[in-house]
C-alpha cells in the first residue's frame, strides 16, 4: 500500500495547521457558521443532527494495522468509542467536539490518513474493489491507479468547486464489486488484444434520479487515464447545471445532452489535454506500483482448515459465507461481518478495530480493506490459519456468518444522526436482521441484498438492492417504499417501486412476505431472489405485499 513521503507529510501538516487556525477563529466568533462551512467541508467536517461529524478517507479502502489502531484511538479518545464504516470506504465519527477535530486530523496524519475531499463539491475518495490485489478473478490490481487518481485530484485547482460532488470507482475484475456503474465515472479494467486498459463509464449515480452509467469509451489505454479523466471533468464543469443542485450531477448532464454529444465533447477535449501530459504521471505511477507489490505469500499444508471444516459446523457455516477465493489456492479472502444481528450496520468499536488490526498483523500480511458493504476484509489469510482467525473473531463478536445474506444489510445513519434524513434506517435494519435470525431462515434464503436509505439522497444504495427500502416523511409519519430487482454488480439495474409505502411497524412483515413468496416460487435452492424476480417479474411479489388490493380486484 502507498506510504507517505516527505512531500505528503509536509503538505498534510500545513493543511491541518491551516484548519486548526480556522477552527480557532470559528470558536472565538471571528468566523460565522456560514463562513466556516466551506472551510470545514474541505476538511471532512459536517454539521449533523446532534453534533459535528468527521469523515475520514480510507483511500480505495486499504489500511494497515497501525492505521486501524489509530482509527480505534480516535474513536476512544475523541468520540463515543466507535466509528461507522460507510459505503464510500470511509469511516465517520459522529460525536467529536469541534475543538478536538484538529488534534484528530494530526493523529490521522501520523499514520498517513486524512479527511481531505471527503465532502464538498469536489472529487471524493476514489473507491475500489475491496478484494483488489487478492481476488482470483482479477485481471490486475486497480489500486495503483486509484492512488494516482487520489494524488491528481487532491487540491486540483480546476475541480475544487464543481457543480456537485464527483465520485470515481474502479475495479480490476470482470465481476464488479465496486458498483462502478453507479458512479459519476466508473472504471473497469479490461483486456483487448493482450493489453489491459479501461472501460470508461460516465453518468451513473443514485439519489433522487437514479441512473446506471453509460459507456463513453470501451477501451482506454492505461497511459491516457489522467488526461481522459481530466477531459471528462472539464466538460462536466462547463456543461453541468448550476441553477439547481438536484440537477447538477453529471448523470443529468449526460441525460440532457445524450451520451453521443458528451463523448464527442470529451474526445475533443482529450485531444487537447493529452499533449499537456509529458509522462510525469507515468513515472509517478511506476513509483506508486512499487508500493503495491504482492506480499511474499507463504506456502504450507491446509489440512488444519480441511479438518476443522469437516468437524465444526459453526466454522463451516462461516467459511461458506464469509470466505472468497484468493489468487493463491492455499489462501482465502476473509470478510469480517460488521453486521451482527441486531447491531448497527457498519459500526465497529475501538476494541473490535484493535482485534482486526491484531489479526491483520498476525495472520494477514498487515493488510485490511473496508468494503462499500460496510464490512472489513482480511484480504490474504493462509487457509491453515483460518480456524485460529475464526476463533478470535468469535471471542469478540465478529464471527457472524452472514456475508451476502439477508442480515448483511447496508443502511445509512438515517434520522438517528443525519440532518437530511426523513426516516429511521438503523432500527429497520436491526429489526429485519433480528427477525430472520429468529426464524433461522437466512442460510436457506441464500444470497439476498437488502439496502436501506433514510431519505431520497440514497446513501444506503437502496436503488441497487435486491430489496430496497426508502424511508420518507408522509405528513410527519415515517413511510417506507419498497423497490425490487436492483443490482449493484456488472449487470447493474435500478430497482422498481412496488407500490404504496408501509408504516414503520409494517415494513418488517412486508419484507417477510416477500421472502416467503420467493421461497415458495423459486425453482430450486440455487435460484437466487434476484434470479427469481428476473424470471417472474414484479407481479407475484406485489400480490404478496398488497393482499387487500388483490381482494378488491377479485
Amino acid at each position: 500500500m502507498y506510504k507517505y513521503n516527505a512531500f505528503d507529510e509536509a503538505f498534510l501538516a500545513e493543511r491541518n495547521a491551516q484548519f486548526r487556525a480556522q477552527v480557532e477563529r470559528r470558536i472565538d466568533g471571528s468566523l460565522t457558521e456560514d463562513e466556516f462551512k466551506p472551510l470545514r467541508l474541505m476538511n471532512g467536517v459536517y454539521l449533523q443532527l446532534h453534533a459535528y461529524m468527521l469523515r475520514v478517507a480510507i483511500p480505495y479502502g486499504t489500511l494497515n494495522s497501525a492505521q486501524m489502531r489509530q482509527l480505534a484511538l480516535l474513536a476512544e479518545k475523541w468520540d463515543k468509542g466507535y466509528g461507522h464504516f460507510t459505503t464510500r470506504q470511509n469511516i465517520q465519527y459522529n460525536w467529536p467536539k469541534l475543538p478536538d477535530i484538529p488534534d484528530m486530523l494530526d493523529a490521522l496524519g501520523e499514520v498517513g490518513l486524512h479527511a481531505i475531499q471527503t465532502s464538498g463539491n469536489t472529487i471524493r475518495n476514489t473507491t475500489a474493489d475491496h478484494f483488489a490485489g487478492a481476488a482470483a478473478d482479477e485481471l490486475t490490481d486497480p489500486r495503483p491507479y486509484a492512488e494516482l487518481i487520489r494524488q491528481w485530484s487532491t487540491d486540483h485547482p480546476e475541480f475544487q468547486f464543481l457543480g456537485r460532488k464527483f465520485k470515481i470507482g474502479i475495479t480490476g475484475s470482470p465481476n464488479d464489486r465496486a458498483v462502478v456503474k453507479a458512479h459519476d465515472v466508473g472504471l473497469r479494467m479490461v483486456e483487448k488484444d493482450g493489453e489491459i486498459g479501461f472501460e470508461v463509464i460516465v453518468g451513473g449515480g443514485l439519489g433522487r434520479t437514479p441512473m446506471v452509467g453509460k459507456v463513453i469509451r470501451d477501451f482506454l489505454p492505461q497511459p491516457d487515464l489522467l488526461p481522459y479523466l481530466e477531459s471528462v471533468l472539464s466538460v462536466y464543469n462547463v456543461l453541468g447545471r448550476r441553477d439547481n443542485k438536484y440537477k447538477a450531477r453529471i448523470k443529468i448532464t449526460v441525460q440532457e445532452n445524450g451520451i453521443d454529444k458528451i463523448r464527442e465533447l470529451v474526445e475533443a477535449r482529450f485531444e487537447e489535454r493529452r499533449h499537456e501530459f509529458d509522462g510525469t504521471d507515468q513515472a509517478l505511477l511506476a513509483e506508486i506500483k512499487t508500493h503495491f507489490a504482492a506480499p511474499q505469500f507463504r506456502s504450507g499444508d491446509t489440512s488444519a482448515f480441511d479438518a476443522t471444516y469437516s468437524a465444526d459446523p459453526v466454522f463451516r457455516a462461516w467459511a461458506d459465507t464469509n470466505l472468497a477465493a484468493h489468487r493463491q489456492a492455499d489462501h482465502a479472502i476473509v470478510t469480517v461481518s460488521i453486521k451482527a444481528h441486531g447491531q448497527t450496520p457498519g459500526d465497529a468499536s475501538g476494541g473490535q478495530m484493535r482485534v482486526l488490526a491484531d489479526l491483520a498483523e498476525e495472520f494477514g500480511y498487515d493488510e485490511l480493506r473496508i468494503s462499500h458493504q460496510q464490512n472489513v476484509i482480511l484480504p490474504h489469510v493462509h487457509k491453515s490459519d483460518l480456524p485460529a482467525v475464526h476463533a478470535r473473531l468469535k471471542d469478540h463478536g465478529l464471527a457472524t456468518a452472514n456475508v451476502g445474506l439477508i442480515s448483511d444489510i447496508i443502511a445509512c445513519p438515517g434520522m438517528d444522526y443525519c440532518a437530511l434524513a426523513t426516516a429511521r434506517s438503523i432500527p429497520v435494519a436491526q429489526e429485519i436482521a433480528t427477525r430472520f435470525d429468529d426464524l433461522k431462515l437466512e442460510h436457506d434464503i441464500g444470497h439476498l441484498q437488502i439496502k436501506i436509505s433514510g431519505c431520497i439522497n440514497a446513501c444506503g444504495h437502496h436503488h441497487v438492492a435486491h430489496i430496497g427500502i426508502l424511508g420518507l416523511d408522509r405528513a410527519g409519519v415515517e413511510n417506507y417504499q419498497i423497490t425490487l430487482g436492483g443490482d449493484a454488480t456488472e449487470t447493474a439495474a435500478i430497482g422498481k417501486r412496488t407500490g404504496p409505502g408501509f408504516a414503520y411497524d409494517e415494513i418488517v412483515p412486508a419484507v417477510e412476505r416477500l421472502v416467503e413468496t420467493y421461497l415458495a416460487i423459486r425453482t430450486s435452492e440455487e435460484e437466487t431472489f434476484l434470479e427469481t424476480y428476473r424470471r417472474l417479474g414484479m407481479e407475484p411479489f406485489k400480490t404478496a405485499l398488497y393482499p387487500e388490493a388483490q381482494k378488491k380486484v377479485a
